[in-house]
């Protein structure tokens, strides 16, 4: 993928791409999108052939048959394929039939025990495999099934960020929470991270804006669902968009940025903002562990009366006060969630050893 570069803006860069209809549904659905993806030169066509549904009674995929319209599809545009394994047999048939990559899906990652099934199968395999994260936000769970697949002889192994369930409200379909690839490439640096805009947008609405903040955190490619006719799309067809839709709102809005600049002032004025970032940080940690130590004193207080830590209506005040406050301070309201959840386990922790002593 050619993208447009602020700091180069006379050279092309080159991310990772990978292509394709949430399901394949027919040869003529391919055929027509292969011709029409041409001009973006995906590294990867996606379709998925089996479609691991939430419910039953939803379109699963057309199975085997879908495999030979893939291949018409290879054959005729000369595209690498790819597609969604979540079985041994799975990894069987579409590695015998020629297809350069799979896809681990979030549904299987969760389960170690599938994933180990499908690390078994795969050795030997050529194929690149791409690992999305489980469904619920754990980190280990997704460095866990990474590894697995390294440990079977996969030589290109790569993570798609595909986001997280979330129970509540929200503008995504699964919520980025992007501080856990973040730490997943920490811990793997030499692992390509693909964003997966389709699954976390779950519309058309943002997948700019999403694409954006993955290229800024220096992403290694981005994964899209493209469509010919997203309206009659057999499964998930709010999340898809056309190929015209894809050139004229992404690829060609899409900015590349340096990860890192020889500007010696620019270099300057950054590392003094970013001490001041730190003084304010040293200073945060402080005063959480401030805030600890009372809540020790408070459970001291509870121990006497004998009355347990967690108190529903104080827990129910604290979030609507800070929910209220982090509206007024531009906090966005996931993150405002996550840091009172995040401080009020550690002042339990912190209550519950007094307590107990």
């Amino acid at each position: 993928m050619n993208i447009n570069s602020s700091n180069h803006a006379d050279k092309e860069v080159s991310k990772l791409l990978i292509l394709g209809p949430c399901s394949a549904e027919s040869p003529e659905q391919l055929l027509q999108l292969g011709k029409d993806l041409l001009e973006f030169k995906p590294d990867y066509v996606r379709a998925g052939i089996w479609k691991p549904r939430t419910r039953p009674g939803h379109f699963q995929g057309f199975g085997e048959p879908a495999i030979d319209w893939m291949l018409e599809l290879k054959r005729t545009y000369g595209f690498k394929i790819c597609t969604e394994v979540a079985t041994p047999q799975h990894v069987e048939l579409v590695s015998k039939a020629g297809f350069d990559a799979v896809w681990i899906g979030a549904r299987t990652t969760v389960n170690p025990f599938y994933v180990q099934e499908i690390a078994e199968a795969l050795k030997g395999s050529k194929m690149a495999v791409f690992v999305k994260n489980p469904i619920n936000p754990d980190l280990f769970l997704w460095l866990g099934a990474i590894e697995r697949i390294q440990e079977a002889g996969i030589k290109s192994v790569a993570a798609i960020h595909r986001g997280f369930s979330f129970y509540g409200n929200s503008i995504y379909r699964n919520i980025p929470r992007w501080q856990i690839p973040i730490e997943l490439k920490r811990r793997l640096p030499d692992l390509r991270l693909i964003a997966d805009i389709s699954h976390i947008s779950g519309k058309p609405d943002n997948l700019l804006e999403i694409a954006q903040i993955a290229m800024d955190l220096n992403y290694d490619g981005l994964m899209v669902e493209i469509h010919p006719n997203p309206s009659i799309a057999l499964s998930d067809s709010d999340q898809q968009v056309t190929p015209a839709f894809f050139k004229k709102e992404i690829a060609s809005k899409l900015i590349l940025r340096s990860v890192q600049s020889t500007d010696s002032k620019f270099n300057q004025n950054i590392k003094a903002i970013r001490s001041e970032i730190d003084l304010i940080d040293e200073k945060i940690l402080a005063l959480l562990s401030e805030r600890m130590a009372l809540a020790e004193h408070i459970g001291l207080n509870k121990k006497e009366i004998n009355i347990s830590i967690f108190q529903p209506d104080r827990w129910d005040e604290i979030v609507e006060r800070f929910l209220l406050l982090g509206k007024t301070m531009n906090l966005s309201e996931e993150f405002i969630f996550s840091l009172i959840e995040a401080i009020h386990i550690e002042s339990i922790q912190h209550q519950s050893i007094k307590m107990n002593k």
